[in-house]
């Protein structure tokens, strides 16, 4: 099974559109693809609403009737690094790269087709959730599972391919209890059904003997009796 197969599918997208049709198409047209929206019709909105720490993804008109998207970026990029993809109908080279420059992360003009829109967003939030989930800083922890370098205390501590796979699965899915049934499935992706029920039980204690102050009583690795194991961060 896929990477990250817990991972709440859900995200939530801020649309700021003057255009009511084309702000409401765009959350109707993508409602059944796992988006969430706060709709927002223009900047004094956004601004007197707030723009939910929440959210994943931005979809910024330049061109609105109350200020110029591009000061909203530019202000915005100076306390978030949230995804911004920019609507406009000016199909002008100098606009894109202006709007790149700012930090807009893509920059679609109007008219486009939802098709279009739908692949954009699906790329862009790819891109950040790669970007994102690269380096984990947690606590006295550090997981680099690209580079399969993970410290405690500064301390560099080597982990097997298998723990490698169950503390990437713990950590994604944070607060979420996960089955023994689904962690064996996702760890031992080819023959799990030949795996030995103790396998699990074996990684877990070699897991927390290496990342835990005290393993006996773990602060990430908590077990949830009966069900699985859950990770939480005190």
């Amino acid at each position: 099974m896929g990477e990250g197969m817990f991972e709440v599918s859900w995200k939530k997208i801020a649309i700021i559109e003057d255009d009511k049709g084309l702000n409401q198409g765009i959350a109707l047209a993508l409602k059944n693809e796992n988006y969430q929206f706060d709709q927002y019709y223009s900047l004094t909105e956004a601004k007197s609403m707030g723009i939910s720490p929440e959210v994943d993804l931005i979809i910024l008109d330049i061109n609105l009737p109350d200020g110029n998207g591009f000061e909203y970026l530019k202000e915005l990029r100076k306390k978030s690094e949230v995804p911004v993809i920019i609507l406009t109908a000016n199909d002008l080279e100098t606009d894109e790269v202006m709007g790149l420059e700012l930090g807009a992360d893509d920059y679609i003009t109007k008219p486009f087709s939802l098709m279009v829109l739908r692949t954009r967003i699906e790329k862009v939030l790819k891109k950040n959730r790669i970007q994102v989930k690269r380096v984990y800083q947690i606590g006295n922890l550090s997981f680099d599972f690209e580079h399969m370098y993970f410290t405690r205390n500064k301390q560099e501590i080597e982990l097997s391919k298998t723990e490698q796979k169950l503390l990437r699965v713990l950590v994604e899915n944070k607060g979420l209890t996960l089955s023994r049934a689904k962690l064996v499935d996702c760890i031992w992706t080819d023959g799990a059904e030949y795996v030995d029920e103790n396998a699990l039980s074996v990684t877990i204690k070699r897991l927390r003997d290496k990342i835990e102050e005290n393993p006996s009583k773990p602060n990430y690795i908590q077990t949830i009796y009966g069900i699985g194991y859950v990770w939480r961060e005190q």
